[in-house]
């Protein structure tokens, strides 16, 4: 058959589908209309603002690390920060923008400094693309340019202009200032938590030393750089005093805690790269190494990083990253003239390194200890984790348990984006997984469901864990046997009932991955999975009701509501038709309600863990032999809840 002839159907009229394919729909949209179109090219998911990695973060960050760009071309040594629940104003002190390009660098794609490595060379953004994409998804956009006695204002909004100063006198310090207020019709109910910024900060400080930044008038400032960023970190007492190397374009700092498992924290001209990369990849691999041939012993790697904590920082002229959002570096060269960043990372770490244990005879002795212990740890269970893994490989075949989804953080090849959205639900039960199997998304949702209540690890010994079953095919799932490395999925997601049960269960699988996988919660990927406990409606008509939901009374409305607040909201809009249902369990929620709470607004809580939280005393109270002391406590603070309301 000819091309022409494959263009009809079998009755000789033409197909529709490519009838209706004609040069209306090639369109071409403008520089904004493109970003608004598609946001997630430029700032991956929109998000309210309840996590870290939400879209307004990422626009704060756009702006910030311009006027970071500034800093590190010896320009400004202050930047001021200034927020609101809705919007945000960067105020740097650099050399300020060309007043007469101002309009392009802030409206024109594709324009830039950054193209020209002379004025910036080793900056994080150089596409020209960042400070636009703030701009096309924001209701208000302002930027100023203050250089040498004269100044220009200019404001958009959602990427058009509104106004125009021109060059105007002005006895303002040079630099640039920015302002703007995210659009709340892409970013719904959105809310700037503080906590996300103060943590942002800081990395920025720790980064740049030398740099202040006043953060709604409270400074912030490091001495130390990546010193103070992992004192912070560690949440357990380093073995040895941590170990602080720097050069030209790369720091690094370097110990070993009582902890299992390996923690990082990378960045590449100030970015962090939460994902790692090429950088990452050649640190890991160069420490195990100089180790090794410090000792002149044939240890293995794994047994040389576990319990390691580190964090490096390198400076690469032009890097290229694997997305717009930064997040894994991908540049194999320093810069265009340059060594390979593999090359480079590994002749540093090969020389300091090697220097510091010879001169630190102590530490050195101290890091010989740990690693001989994690070696006689892995070798004590390795008979036993070789039979559980045999065994696991048995049942995991024909395991009902797990029911996976397509595309995987690990994997190899494929889209990025859809890698980070790679997670698995943690359920209690088959009647949990029930509702969120109809209705998961098999590209990226993977479902692991609990037979019951999981065992409690809190002081057991490692061989004694790895017996437990349930645990072994719940290892085998994640794919963390060997290294936190291969996680299969970017988010591990508790979802258990809200009920004493639920909790209980939800607190014994935190129990082991704090003991056992305290890096899956410190690098981010354990998640809480919030579901309604409530549904208020007079009709069957449903409507998702947000903590920041404000309308006039609706009608013939359903509420699902996560709390008493929104509980007694949705009861005051619909009056005495109100009808309200307590969900006890997540098997009581049907497949299209559940819809929503697994969809991209799912609301998750971000398990973090912190040096304050003192983790080794918090497990001892709540998950040790303490009984007495958790029955007084609970008697002392327990609430009872006014059911008269609730059918």
């Amino acid at each position: 058959m000819t091309n022409s002839e494959s263009n009809f159907n079998l009755d000789g009229q033409q197909n529709e589908s490519i009838a209706d394919y004609t040069s209306d729909n090639i369109k071409t949209l403008e520089w904004c209309e493109h970003i608004r179109l598609r946001p997630g090219m430029y700032i991956g998911k929109l998000g309210d603002g309840s996590q870290s990695d939400d879209g307004i973060y990422v626009l704060l960050k756009e702006v910030v690390d311009n006027s970071i760009d500034e800093f590190m071309m010896g320009n400004g040594r202050q930047i001021d920060i200034d927020t609101t629940e809705s919007h945000i104003t960067v105020r740097d002190y650099g050399r300020g923008i060309p007043l007469d390009k101002l309009e392009d660098v802030s409206a024109k794609m594709n324009t830039g400094a950054k193209y020209d490595s002379r004025a910036f060379k080793k900056s994080v953004g150089l596409n020209g693309v960042g400070i636009k994409a703030v701009n096309a998804l924001s209701t208000h956009f302002s930027i100023t340019s203050c250089r040498q006695g004269q100044t220009r204002t200019i404001t958009y909004c959602r990427g058009q202009k509104e106004s125009d100063t021109g060059i105007i006198p002005t006895e303002e310090a040079n630099g640039t200032r920015v302002t703007f207020t995210p659009d709340a019709s892409l970013f719904r109910d959105y809310v700037y938590r503080e906590a996300y910024i103060v943590q942002l900060t800081k990395n920025y400080t720790y980064l740049n030393t030398g740099l202040s930044i006043y953060l709604n008038g409270k400074k912030y400032t490091s001495r130390n750089g990546l010193l103070d960023l992992l004192n912070e970190k560690l949440t357990a007492d380093p073995l040895y005093p941590i170990i602080h190397l720097g050069g030209n374009d790369i720091e690094v700092v370097i110990t070993h805690a009582r902890q299992h498992g390996e923690e990082y924290y990378s960045f590449v001209n100030g970015q962090h790269t939460t994902q790692g990369g090429t950088h990452l990849s050649a640190f890991r691999e160069a420490v195990s190494r100089t180790i090794k041939e410090y000792f002149g012993k044939n240890f293995e790697y794994v047994d040389i990083r576990d319990g390691i904590a580190a964090a490096i920082s390198i400076k690469v002229q032009e890097p290229q990253f694997e997305s717009q959002t930064k997040t894994k570096l991908g540049s194999r060269d320093m810069g265009p003239d340059g060594p390979s960043v593999i090359k480079f990372v590994s002749d540093f770490i090969k020389k300091e390194l090697d220097d510091y244990l010879h001169i630190n005879l102590e530490t050195a002795d101290i890091l010989l200890k740990k690693i001989q212990q994690n070696e006689h740890d892995r070798k004590a269970v390795a008979g036993m984790t070789k039979a559980v893994r045999e065994k696991t490989k048995k049942i995991a075949i024909h395991n009902k348990k797990l029911l996976d989804c397509r595309v995987h953080l690990n994997d190899t090849k494929g889209d990025e984006d859809l890698k980070l959205a790679s997670s698995i639900f943690i359920t209690e039960g088959d009647s949990a997984a029930g509702s969120i199997t109809k209705i998961r998304d098999v590209e990226t949702q993977a479902v692991f469901s609990l037979r019951g209540k999981p065992l409690n690890t809190y002081g057991m010994p490692l061989p004694e864990v790895y017996k437990n079953e349930e645990f072994a095919l719940l290892r085998a799932a994640l794919n963390i046997d060997e290294s936190i490395n291969n996680l299969r999925y970017n988010k591990v997601i508790i979802a258990t009932d809200a009920d004493v049960d639920g909790m209980h269960i939800r607190l014994l699988l935190l129990t082991y991955f704090l003991q056992f996988f305290p890096d899956m919660i410190k690098m981010g990927h354990v998640h809480v999975l919030q579901t309604p406990l409530f549904r208020v409606r007079n009709r069957t008509t449903t409507r998702r009701m947000g903590s920041k939901q404000k309308s006039q009374k609706p009608s013939g409305d359903t509420f699902y509501c996560y709390n008493d607040e929104e509980r007694l909201k949705a009861i005051e809009l619909l009056g005495d038709k109100a009808e309200i249902t307590r969900f006890k369990g997540l098997g009581e929620i049907s497949p299209d309600e559940f819809r929503g709470f697994i969809g991209p607004d799912m609301r998750l809580d971000r398990v973090t863990l912190r040096k304050e939280d003192a983790v080794d005393k918090l497990l001892e109270f709540y998950m040790g032999k303490n009984t007495s002391d958790r029955q007084e406590f609970i008697i002392n603070n327990l609430v009872i809840e006014d059911d008269s309301q609730i059918s």
